[in-house]
């Protein structure tokens, strides 16, 4: 299980918005984003929205390529250990 957890922050003016999230919750906190720029109370726009869920996709492929690199690192590690008669 992954339990990383992310977050992203947005300043405009006065306002604030954070948002912290994991893998399990990506979701729900993209449809926030477009929630709150749905929302014509918030100074949040729809650019807004867009810009902080592509800095989303970015950071999950961010960390499957590291996930997958670690894997395949670790694996290629053993082997050479392996055949170096270390195991």
């Amino acid at each position: 299980m992954n339990r990383e957890i992310n977050v992203l922050a947005l300043l405009k003016g006065e306002e604030r918005y954070v948002f912290v999230y994991n893998e399990e919750n990506r979701s729900e906190t993209m449809r926030t984003l477009g929630r709150y720029a749905s929302n014509p109370e918030l100074n949040f726009s729809w650019y807004d929205a867009a810009v902080l869920s592509q800095k989303m996709r970015r950071e999950s492929h961010r960390e499957s390529l590291s996930a997958r690199y670690d894997k395949f690192s670790a694996s290629d590690h053993f082997d050479k250990l392996n055949r170096q008669g270390n195991f």
